[in-house]
């Protein structure tokens, strides 16, 4: 094996081990170590990942492999230093970091671009922890023997999508290819006196006049359609609740042509191994549900059979889907229902994902999220780094003008 710039052996103490299974790591241990990170979120818990499997999902068979990669001290057997869920990919779908290009550009030298490994979680462009350890030398050392193994399975790349700060330096220190996009988030704080909001109406009044019009307008022709929402949080949420969900999530997917990435038995496994991590709007007309969206949250299991012991400190937008069309209800349901609830909860950070200005205009403010690429090929990181460059230069010219634009109102 031929080693890669900036990828040295490493030599004991520490032991890497390779899992076929989530399953392979006991749950209390990988949640302790991800408890540990700084930016820990549910989409990483044991029990999220390991229903992605269980619920086929994500699995071989959706092109989706699973490798657990677990580090440990040799002079402390058992105690886990480190963990990184990999994926072997045939693919590049449910991954939302378009590396299209690059599969395109190798497949057209007769080079093979899968498969490929990528350090994320399937299906959700949320950025967070990639590299759990238990101090820097441990994630970079976790990262190290990575590559050493992706270099030994003789895989064209390792990915990490959507990394935390901490795996990011430690990827620029081995020399991997950063790659910036943008996403947009909504914070729990007035922009000129640094408070949270007291209420939506507060939240209203700090905005420009024009913005504020056009929320207002939005709300009203939601209520004047006589919807009212019911918000369920965590146990609250019924098997009727979930499968309902379920119905307007998939035809979603359908009307844009795809099949959902999620199967229903994901969904359920979710109601019965992390109910605390949900909470669901219903938009209901005349007593009927006819739409809903759910939002994911950090909260902590529950003592009980309602709210959580302690408010999340962190929400993020997931899914929604309709069974009938009404005006300015997506707004509604994904954005100012979300928020509300996060002001009244004191949630500090709503995430309200990729893609669209037009969260820019409902206070939704354009935030940097970024991934980490080795390529093995030299010729071919060289030419994807000259690329990167180029485009990381555009990403931030685009925010730049993104900021240009504040939704909120001037105050002199």
């Amino acid at each position: 094996m031929r080693d890669h710039p900036g990828v040295p052996h490493i030599t004991p103490p520490y032991r890497l081990q390779v899992h076929d299974s989530i399953g392979g790591v006991p749950a209390q241990a990988w949640d302790a170590l991800l408890a540990r990170q700084p930016c820990p979120t549910p989409f990483m818990r044991h029990a999220y990942l390991a229903a992605l499997e269980a619920s086929a999902s994500a699995c071989p068979r959706t092109g989706w492999t699973p490798r657990c990669l677990t580090l440990q001290d040799a002079s402390e057997p058992g105690v886990l230093r480190g963990a990184c869920m990999l994926y072997l990919k045939g693919h590049s779908r449910g991954e939302y970091v378009f590396d299209w290009a690059w599969a395109d550009a190798y497949q057209r030298h007769g080079l093979p671009y899968y498969p490929k490994a990528v350090a994320a979680v399937p299906f959700t462009p949320v950025p967070g922890t990639r590299l759990l350890a238990v101090d820097e030398d441990a994630r970079a050392t976790l990262l190290r023997l990575a590559l050493q193994w992706c270099q030994a399975q003789r895989l064209s790349s390792l990915h990490l999508l959507f990394a935390a700060d901490e795996d990011l330096s430690a990827a620029r220190a081995l020399g991997l290819m950063q790659r910036d996009t943008v996403q947009f988030h909504w914070h729990d704080r007035h922009p000129q006196e640094g408070r949270p909001f007291r209420d939506f109406d507060d939240f209203l009044a700090a905005l420009s006049q024009d913005k504020r019009k056009k929320i207002r307008q939005e709300r009203r022709r939601v209520a004047q359609a006589g919807i009212v929402f019911r918000v369920r949080q965590g146990r609250q949420i019924t098997a009727g609740d979930w499968d309902f969900f379920y119905a307007c999530y998939e035809r979603t997917y359908l009307e844009h042509g795809n099949p959902p990435y999620l199967t229903p038995d994901f969904f359920h496994r979710m109601a019965r191994t992390l109910p605390e991590a949900w909470v669901l709007f219903i938009a209901e007309r005349a007593g009927a549900p006819i739409a809903c969206s759910l939002i994911a949250v950090d909260a902590q299991p529950s003592s009980g059979e309602g709210q959580n012991d302690s408010n999340p400190v962190t929400a993020y937008g997931r899914y929604w889907g309709a069974l009938e069309r009404v005006d300015s209800l997506h707004f509604e349901a994904c954005y100012y229902q979300p928020i509300d609830w996060c002001i009244a909860h004191g949630v500090r950070r709503f995430e309200g994902g990729a893609q669209g200005e037009h969260k820019l205009a409902r206070a939704l403010l354009p935030t940097r999220a970024s991934s980490a690429h080795w390529i093995a090929h030299p010729a071919f990181a060289h030419a994807i780094d000259d690329f990167l460059s180029d485009e990381s230069a555009a990403v931030a010219r685009y925010q730049e003008a993104l900021q240009a634009h504040s939704p909120f109102r001037h105050v002199p």
